[in-house]
């Protein structure tokens, strides 16, 4: 896959929340990751929400977690990245601190403290466990948020660096009818890319009942549906000019596939490696490459939103 700045050997990622402190992204990518992002990461330290705060619905194939920007904080994750073997393709998400006076603020110095560390940011607007976050995602706020992460890298490419691609996540949860609006903005401040989605704040009927009361976002079988669908009117309302990165639900080759052509340039799973393991990720290749032969297409990039029409026509059901 060709993408921003980078040729990657396969579309699947590690999605953030697995690696938050930086601490083994070149062994993922040695594991058989196309590419792997770190984070999500804060400028302070956060012990994140008390515990126990991740579930398995073993049931359901899902987590329900409700970490809380648990993390190192920057500085010493900035150190920890100094010494890695920068052998593959990195991305770097990047929140705000819970208690943070201005979190847009906190947005633009994750920026500028990874700049040159990162091959891409995630800017995480999109998680449950922070009150207040995902407010971020209206479209005032989104454009002053983004309008001053995109000239602090405006800054950092006058003074000679290179430009860093910076992509958005948005939550499954938005309201269809919002779309449209939040679309339009990032595409008028240029994102380099969209994912869609993080986790899910909904409880689908016939999810075990035991889970159905407890707090924290959604992750795996029963996300695949909503975020999919979300991912198809992205990709319809952005036309494929924006990458997007499919996250939610990918437990096996098919369902990687179905992400690819909802509209996914790359994906990005993590649930699924609890209840798969780490040999789903050549699983998940074979059948795409299977799928490539059988389309005569000459990379899986030719196979992107090619159903996307029929996935958004579909309703999310609750």
């Amino acid at each position: 896959v060709d993408i921003w700045s980078g040729h990657l050997p396969n579309p699947i990622g590690i999605a953030a929340g697995f690696d938050k402190n930086g601490r083994v992204p070149d062994v993922l990518i040695r594991v058989g990751f196309g590419f792997a992002e770190i984070g999500t990461v804060t400028p302070l330290p956060q012990v994140g929400n008390p515990k126990p705060r991740v579930l398995r619905l073993i049931r359901d194939r899902a987590l329900i977690n409700r970490l809380g920007f648990n993390n190192a904080g920057h500085m010493r994750v900035k150190a920890r990245l100094k010494m890695r073997d920068k052998d593959g393709y990195m991305g770097v998400n990047v929140g705000a601190n819970k208690d943070a006076a201005d979190r847009t603020a906190d947005y633009v110095l994750g920026i500028e403290t990874f700049y040159d560390d990162a091959n891409y940011f995630m800017v995480n607007i999109s998680s449950p466990n922070t009150p207040g976050l995902r407010d971020l995602q209206a479209p005032a706020a989104l454009d002053e948020l983004l309008g001053r992460v995109m000239a602090k890298r405006a800054e950092l490419v006058a003074s000679g660096k290179p430009q860093v691609p910076i992509a958005v996540k948005i939550a499954p949860d938005v309201a269809v009818d919002d779309l449209p609006a939040i679309c339009e903005r990032l595409e008028a401040h240029g994102v380099d890319g969209i994912a869609v989605s993080n986790t899910t704040l909904a409880r689908p009927s016939g999810l075990d009942p035991l889970f159905k009361k407890e707090a924290g976002g959604l992750s795996g079988r029963p996300l695949f549906e909503r975020s999919t669908i979300m991912l198809a009117k992205v990709y319809q309302l952005t036309g494929g000019r924006i990458p997007l990165i499919g996250i939610g639900g990918i437990e096996s080759g098919a369902t990687a596939l179905q992400k690819i052509e909802a509209g996914a340039t790359l994906i990005q799973l993590y649930t699924a490696l609890v209840y798969e393991g780490p040999s789903l990720i050549e699983r998940i290749k074979d059948h795409l490459v299977d799928a490539v032969d059988t389309a005569g297409a000459g990379s899986i990039q030719e196979l992107v939103g090619r159903r996307a029409d029929d996935w958004a026509a579909r309703e999310i059901r609750d």
